[in-house]
């Protein structure tokens, strides 16, 4: 078996070994050999060297030029299958259930074969922990869980940074020093978890410490001091909205500029790096017992299922990896709380947010409507419903993206064509949410 080598960064993929080839020697001279030698005993090949027979390089540009076109492929079905519904072809019902099987089998095989374990970021925050807990006189251990959980190999190149910035954060501004800790009743030694699972179409990534957590009053006099908020809005916030300030760009906690804090840039970074990934980010805390960060990645950006609405003559793509349930909502169940129309669902207060008005679309109002679908959206800790005109259906969709002088429009993750050769945009959940 010949040994195939190729640049770093390229991925694996099975192959079948070959059969080593065996020479049968015939003849007296042969017999006399055979008695004379014995056959040499072989060692048994261990798991890595049957690894190593079993796998080909692959450069990660021939996979990426696969999962377009699996993309194409995905497109090209809901095409037909949009024609043979309208031509009423009952006929074609079973040729083309086949042909979804076998392209969703495609899409899958594709799909695993660009995922890649997050020990491949996980790795490198022993040594992070390690040497900045040094610097800042701390005892810090690190735990880690669900390594082998894997994430597509584009999602894992952009999550890095992000992760290394609330790891310092961590250390920085959540763990406190060991006389600290002690003086509280903590044990010298903090603690950071880091883990990660897989949660439905999605992967979950969070970061826990048991440091001093976030003071919110804190943060309401930093707030104040810069300008963020005026004492009206401060008095109106909750401790969790005013937790969230340290979203915001340019906000830090730090009294000083050091080599680890006091920017302004960091937890803002993170966030929009999740969002742009079209993830979720979130933050809990409880002040003198730590801090919680909370990621949630969708497995890949390339083919997603998603959720067709219409809103107005418009339509829409929900990724349903943020869609929790569909409702009917009666006019006469709507109330306003705190200035914003809700409902009750299932006796807990459902903010609704009419999409026709965040997306400005004409001609197109709830008011006038006895009842209306919404859709029931999970934003970290916290539901929405998004109202619509109709609910379409759920489709396979290809994300499409909208090119550099287009992908800063908030609340819109990109394109994807439809089965009736139409345009679709791909609505982001945490950016409708943000208008």
């Amino acid at each position: 078996v010949r040994e195939l080598s190729s640049p770093a960064g390229e991925t694996e993929l099975d192959e079948t070994p070959e059969e080593e080839a065996s020479v049968v020697e015939a003849g007296p001279a042969a017999q006399k050999r055979a008695v004379r030698q014995a056959p040499p005993v072989k060692a048994k090949p261990t798991p890595a060297q049957k690894k190593q027979g079993q796998t080909v390089r692959v450069d990660i540009g021939h996979l990426d030029k696969l999962m377009n076109l699996v993309g194409e492929l995905v497109i090209g079905r809901a095409r037909i299958e949009r024609l043979v519904q309208e031509a009423q072809l009952r006929q074609f019902d079973e040729p083309l259930s086949q042909l979804g099987r076998i392209s969703g089998d495609i899409q899958e095989l594709v799909t695993k074969l660009r995922m890649v374990p997050v020990s491949f970021i996980f790795e490198r925050f022993p040594r992070l922990v390690r040497d900045l807990s040094k610097s800042l006189d701390k005892e810090i251990q690190l735990i880690m869980e669900g390594q082998e959980t894997e994430l597509d190999r584009t999602v894992i190149d952009e999550i890095g940074e992000p992760m290394v910035h609330i790891i310092r954060n961590s250390i920085d501004h959540g763990i406190e020093r060991k006389a600290d800790r002690k003086s509280v009743g903590k044990p010298a030694k903090g603690t950071i978890k880091i883990s990660a699972y897989q949660e439905g179409s999605g992967v979950i990534i969070e970061v826990m410490d048991d440091g001093k957590g976030i003071d919110a009053a804190k943060v309401r006099t930093k707030a104040l001091a810069n300008g963020v908020v005026t004492e009206e809005e401060a008095a109106a916030m909750s401790d969790d909205e005013m937790v969230n300030l340290i979203l915001l760009p340019g906000f830090s906690m730090a009294d000083e500029v050091t080599d680890l804090s006091g920017r302004g840039v960091g937890m803002d970074a993170v966030r929009t790096k999740v969002e742009a990934l079209g993830g979720q980010f979130d933050i809990s805390t409880e002040l003198g017992a730590g801090t919680n960060v909370y990621l949630r990645l969708p497995l890949t950006l390339a083919i997603v299922l998603a959720l067709l609405i219409k809103v107005g003559e418009e339509t829409y793509a929900l990724p349903l990896e943020n869609v929790e349930e569909t409702i009917l909502v009666k006019k006469e169940n709507v109330k306003t709380v705190h200035g914003t129309p809700a409902t009750l669902l299932r006796g807990e207060v459902l903010s609704l947010y009419d999409l026709s008005m965040i997306l400005q679309t004409p001609n197109c109002s709830r008011e006038q409507r006895e009842e209306f679908p919404v859709v029931v959206v999970r934003m970290g800790r916290n539901r929405v419903g998004f109202i619509v005109s109709e609910l379409i259906g759920q489709q396979d969709i290809v994300i499409k993206s909208l090119g550099r002088f287009m992908s800063k429009i908030k609340g819109i993750a990109g394109a994807t064509i439809l089965g009736d050769g139409n345009v679709a945009l791909i609505l982001d959940v945490a950016g409708l949410h943000g208008r």
